[in-house]
């Protein structure tokens, strides 16, 4: 039986909240990434595993700073000289667009780091590959479609035929791998791509629409022992109680408040011919803590201002000490004229425990009246138009009063003042 660690989507560079680390220099949500990837690396070589597979998208886009890189290459490097092998398959934001230009991941294969093995092109791995592990893995890295195009020489005369032939021909290479694959020996499949039938986490640092869909089909083939993915950041098993399990272990670390909810992990499948079994172990990265108010219901009810909305703001917070580290997004979505009623430091003094905190203020306007159900706009003087527009944007009468006033001067004096235009002397 072999036990292969299988994580994807690290994303170390990821720092969109937060200050940085007055030691290191790096953002403190890197360090949180890094913390990640320190568990998975000291779990592997702890527990030395077989095999670590990493399914993709190291970085956050395909030109990751020097001092990413750098961080980055020292966890697989204690990797490499612990004797673990590691296949590191090349994800969407790890690869460049342009055709020939090197991608994330390459120092890895043109330094020929031992122990560690870089797949960015479709590949059959037999034991040989693979440092002589009794395992055969076939390798499905991100492939763009022009790029799987010319690989798989498809004319692109008929763009309306181009993505069934596409998946198509790289069924015909999967069938293709299985004659060539020891019917003795466990199968893997890994693959950075999306899977027929999986939930889409709500994660923005993917671009899903121009996937290329592998067929459910393809993935539950029993022959399989094992089904390792990434791209997608929610933890799944397509094939829950079934074989091969068809496993997303989702990102390493929450990406943004789309992800606030879920829970991170990493994999570690005890493959053998025919029986996998799965461990799941769970990442304890940084909270989120996301909170929404909405006043609106408590406005049209209110007859005046004396509303308590502070209580109502409040309450929808928990305590001080619950927000201690953790990143805190709170949205209050409020009638415009409550505006003053909200105190901005009350709120920021009860998350001052928290690593950051995001106060997103939404004043909502008294409906606009509509062009057909008022006069004739034509009709009315440029005062008269002024005024109508402060009263859609819900202005108190005495505003609107003030405002009015000081048109009438700026319009007063526009009118009676002459323009002299300067004329250049010969």
């Amino acid at each position: 039986m072999l036990r292969i660690l299988h994580f994807a989507d690290a994303h170390i560079d990821i720092a969109n909240y937060g200050r940085h680390d007055p030691q290191s220099g790096l953002p403190m949500r890197v360090l949180d990434f890094l913390k990640a990837l320190d568990t998975i690396v000291d779990t592997a070589i702890a527990e030395n595993v077989d095999l670590v597979l990493f399914a993709g998208d190291a970085y956050k886009d395909r030109t990751p700073a020097p001092t990413f890189q750098r961080e980055w290459g020292r966890r697989i490097i204690r990797l490499s000289r612990a004797g673990i092998p590691c296949v590191l398959l090349i994800g969407n934001h790890d690869l460049s667009p342009a055709l020939g230009r090197a991608h994330a991941l390459q120092e890895y294969q043109t330094l020929e780091v031992e122990n560690v093995l870089v797949i960015d092109k479709p590949r059959l791995l037999r034991p040989d590959d693979l440092f002589g592990l009794p395992l055969q893995i076939m390798a499905i890295p991100w492939i763009s479609r022009s790029s799987l195009m010319a690989h798989l020489q498809i004319s692109a005369t008929e763009p309306q035929k181009i993505h069934e032939e596409i998946e198509q021909r790289l069924q015909e290479i999967v069938q293709d791998w299985f004659r060539q694959t020891d019917r003795n020996l466990p199968t893997v499949l890994a693959a950075h791509a999306t899977v027929q039938g999986a939930r889409y986490g709500r994660e923005r640092s993917i671009m899903l629409g121009n996937d290329l869909v592998l067929p459910g089909s393809l993935v539950r083939d029993n022959r399989l022992d094992y089904v390792a993915l990434g791209h997608i950041h929610l933890r799944q098993n397509l094939n829950e109680g079934g074989h091969p399990p068809v496993v997303y272990p989702g990102s390493i670390e929450r990406v943004d408040f789309g992800e606030a909810n879920d829970r991170k992990y990493f994999v570690i499948a005890s493959v053998e011919k025919g029986k996998t079994e799965l461990d799941w172990r769970e990442l304890h990265g940084r909270r989120f803590v996301d909170r929404t108010v909405n006043l609106m219901d408590a406005a049209a009810a209110a007859s005046d201002g004396s509303l308590s909305v502070m209580e109502r703001i409040s309450g929808a917070l928990p305590p001080r000490e619950e927000l201690r580290d953790a990143i805190v997004r709170l949205a209050i979505d409020y009638p415009r004229d409550w505006d003053a009623l909200i105190d901005e430091v009350s709120l920021r003094r009860h998350a001052e425990l928290a690593f950051d905190f995001q106060l997103v203020r939404r004043p909502h306007v008294s409906a606009r009246g509509r062009i057909g159900e008022v006069e004739n706009i034509a009709a009315k003087s440029p005062l008269e138009l002024l005024e109508l527009y402060w009263e859609t944007k819900g202005e108190p009468p005495e505003h609107i009063e003030e405002l009015k006033q000081l048109a009438e001067q700026i319009i007063h004096q526009a009118e009676s003042s002459t323009i002299e235009f300067p004329v250049e002397s010969e």
